[in-house]
């Protein structure tokens, strides 16, 4: 795992050292131009200093210990192009060169010339640049050395500076390390600096979702215990009264009402599992482009037995193909699947349950299921989407699961509920979806 400390040290070291290097670059090359002006200086006035001299043995010199320590190279004309001087005759130079300064190239290396005529004599004073690199290097090494012995201070000071810009996210590790499982309760943002509040904030923010997680796993805990409690403490006095049974009539009928509440019993289970799939934090399948009308096609045909078994006149008047919706399938296949059943569950014998799917002008679409039934009470279309609630005197048997069970899905898209009773009975269910198909 990598460390963000070592990261930015390495990072920050590093980019001083490469600074420390280009500015080595730039003060050689800016010493390297102040020597050369300089040396340029010493060159002239070298130059003018030997105007009055007389020359009259054009190899006269200095000792050998002299000569090596003297940098400078001198010759001297005639005006007839004779050299009358010559400070080192074993030095490799060109012959007479033009006024002024001059850079020479020999097999000795670059020579920087000087040559002026004074006193009808042509003096010309050259130098080995390799005096001056050597010159400009020397000092812009006695201005790095200072800098660069200060580098493991510089580490110490960074490293230091490092861990304390990190101390917040090691106080945030440890604020989160040291939590019990129940304490769920948000971060303090007082003291976050700017550029971790965002961490916090997603941290609260996943807090709240674990949060609101938990609860509905309680909450779904707590609802099958409720649901599941009626139908097994039935199933078990059934049992009792089948064992009790004295005759084969009896047994007969505490076996078919056992099968009875063992149904009821699934069919509470599977209403809970499908209502904790369609759950907005356990639902992660990406939506796609469905026809509602295909989809409602193939779900009036599984419910075609229920509502045969009934004589309900099942089926679909009125559809638009055109309309589609961003939505999960399965999801909207449950939604429905609930709508239909509910309908045909509370539509008496010989009724009629009739959907309509709608392209509407803004685009949307939408889904009605029409009944037959008795309707919902206004006093109580408020509170039918909440899970096992169940109107006063409904005869029905059911979990009361199913329009929770479709608000879950409705929500889950982003979709609407409307519920309207229809004269003179009956009730209409309509849902409108905001998010258009393709």
């Amino acid at each position: 795992m990598k460390s963000i400390r070592r990261q930015l040290l390495a990072a920050l070291l590093g980019t001083i050292s490469l600074a420390l290097l280009a500015g080595a670059f730039a003060i050689y090359r800016s010493t390297l131009a102040e020597v050369d002006d300089l040396f340029d200086y010493q060159l002239r006035q070298l130059a003018l200093s030997l105007r009055d001299q007389a020359y009259h043995n054009a190899f006269a010199q200095a000792t050998e210990d002299v000569a090596e320590d003297f940098d400078f190279v001198i010759q001297v004309w005639s005006p007839e192009g004779v050299r009358v001087y010559y400070s080192h005759p074993h030095k490799t130079l060109p012959g007479l060169v033009q006024m002024g300064y001059n850079t020479i190239t020999t097999p000795e290396g670059n020579w920087r010339v000087f040559a002026a005529q004074l006193n009808s004599l042509v003096i010309q004073v050259a130098q080995p640049l390799k005096v001056r690199n050597q010159m400009a290097i020397k000092t812009a090494l006695h201005l790095l050395i200072p800098l660069s012995a200060l580098l493991p201070v510089l580490s110490l000071l960074i490293w230091i500076l490092v861990s304390r810009g990190l101390a917040p996210l090691d106080r945030l590790a440890k604020a989160v390390a040291t939590r019990s499982p129940k304490a769920l309760e948000p971060l303090p943002e007082q003291k976050a600096p700017e550029e971790v509040l965002p961490l916090v904030r997603s941290l609260n923010d996943l807090l709240a979702r674990l949060g609101d997680a938990l609860a509905a796993q309680r909450a779904f805990i707590a609802d099958a215990a409720h649901e599941l409690r009626t139908p097994i403490a039935a199933m078990q006095l059934q049992a009792q009264l089948v064992e009790r049974a004295e005759s084969e009539e009896e047994a007969h009928a505490a076996i078919a009402d056992l099968k009875a509440g063992i149904q009821r019993a699934g069919h509470a289970v599977r209403q809970l599992l499908t209502l904790a799939r369609q759950d907005p934090d356990m639902a992660a399948k990406p939506f796609v482009s469905v026809s509602l009308a295909e989809l409602a096609r193939s779900v009036i045909g599984d419910q075609i037995a229920l509502a045969g078994a009934k004589d309900i006149d099942l089926g679909i008047e009125a559809v638009d193909e055109s309309a589609l919706v961003l939505g999960d399938t399965e999801g909207l296949r449950i939604l429905l699947t609930n709508l239909i059943e509910n309908a045909i569950r509370y539509t008496p014998k010989g009724g009629q349950v009739d959907i309509f799917i709608r392209r509407m002008e803004d685009g949307r679409a939408s889904v009605e299921v029409a009944d037959t039934g008795p309707g919902i009470a206004v006093k109580d279309q408020a509170r039918v989407f909440d899970r096992f609630y169940r109107a006063e005197g409904t005869a029905e048997p059911g979990t009361g699961l199913g329009l929770a069970i479709v608000k879950t899905v409705a929500d889950r898209h982003g979709a609407s509920i409307e519920l309207n009773n229809a004269e003179p009975h009956g009730l209409r269910v309509k849902v409108v979806f905001h998010g258009f198909g393709s």
